[in-house]
């Protein structure tokens, strides 16, 4: 939403450093979301929808860069060891049952408490976030099944291994960290999905990793659904290999290689300009005086 006012303002502030967008949706939501036509920048795209967005808005392939997915943390590449049956167990659950990952961002969602009414006899890991009146809410609520209900952690990725497949919003963080770690996902689209996550679900369909619903009241036949073809869209997740920390990286860097060489032509036919004035003497006068 601020790309343009942020592009103006380092070309006016510091002229000739390079700008470079790295969108973090799956795709842009024009006019005036991510991608604005006629700037000299350079665009990092974590999907092909992306690319062709950034090519007909009228940049250059060579300002154009794809990425294999979005950022994810470092975390989700340096996974410890876990033995589920053991970490299961720690955390309250049955070791032997399939497991969902109920997760609605940072402060949770009421669908949360739909969800968990519904799957009363599905073993579910709800990550609520800061919201801590829902962590109340939902240890009210009576279940046949075990359940482990967290506020805020920062230790996704060994909550994400003790489970098997992910029940939330269509973010591209939260969808990420899930196809990363092999889980398959059920998102719902709607009219109160966000219009810049919307995209999001027709990538979970086009990839195959999973399944979207009109509504979470439809949550519980869609779990019997998944769990029925769990390996099949856990193979669809594993046809996905997201390496865009380190892809990123190494985009900035030839970027920044590009731009130091264009300065340096730059300084150079500079410097050969001066070089032949002064070789030619001082410009004569003119007739003005």
């Amino acid at each position: 939403n601020f790309n343009r006012a942020l592009y103006q303002s380092l070309a006016a502030a510091l002229p000739g450093v390079p700008y470079v967008t790295v969108l973090t949706d799956f795709a842009d939501y024009p006019p005036h979301f991510w991608i604005e036509p006629g700037q000299r920048q350079d665009l990092v795209c974590g999907t092909p929808r992306a690319v062709e967005q950034a090519l007909a808005a009228g940049y250059a392939p060579d300002r154009v860069h794809a990425v294999s997915g979005m950022l994810l943390r470092p975390d989700f590449y340096r996974l410890p060891r876990c033995d589920r049956s053991e970490a299961r167990r720690a955390a309250g659950l049955d070791p032997g049952r399939p497991t969902g990952l109920v997760m609605f961002g940072g402060h949770g969602s009421a669908a949360m408490v739909t969800i968990a009414r519904a799957l009363e006899d599905v073993q579910l890991i709800l990550v609520c976030g800061h919201n801590e009146a829902l962590g109340r809410r939902l240890r009210g609520i009576e279940a046949s099944a075990p359940r482990a209900v967290l506020g805020f952690t920062p230790d996704m990725p060994r909550y994400m291994q003790m489970a098997d497949f992910f029940i939330g919003k269509p973010g591209p963080g939260s969808l990420s960290e899930a196809v990363q770690m092999r889980l398959p996902v059920i998102v719902a689209h709607n009219a109160w999905t966000m219009p810049q996550e919307r995209y999001n679900t027709r990538w979970v369909q086009e990839n195959g990793v999973g399944m979207v619903l009109r509504s979470f009241r439809q949550i519980r036949p869609a779990v019997g659904v998944l769990l029925e073809d769990l390996e099949r869209y856990r193979a669809a997740t594993e046809k996905l290999e997201n390496r865009a920390v380190f892809e990123v990286a190494e985009r900035l860097r030839l970027i920044a290689r590009r731009e130091d060489a264009v300065q340096a032509r730059q300084r150079q036919a500079g410097a050969g300009t001066g070089a032949a004035r002064a070789i030619a003497g001082p410009l004569p006068e003119s007739a003005g005086g």
